[in-house]
């Protein structure tokens, strides 16, 4: 259930990061934040077990 919770908030969160990004670039830094966050929160449930 939980992984179901994570996995719904990031696909949130992408929708509302890609919507506010207005260049390339943008998108480019976008990504590689949305990636950090979810390399977080796979090491934070990892941690976790």
């Amino acid at each position: 259930m939980k992984v179901k919770t994570l996995l719904t908030t990031l696909a949130i969160a992408s929708v509302v990061v890609f919507a506010g990004c207005n260049t390339i670039k943008g998108a480019g830094q976008d990504v590689s934040k949305a990636g950090d966050a979810v390399s977080d929160a796979a090491q934070n449930t990892q941690n976790r077990m």
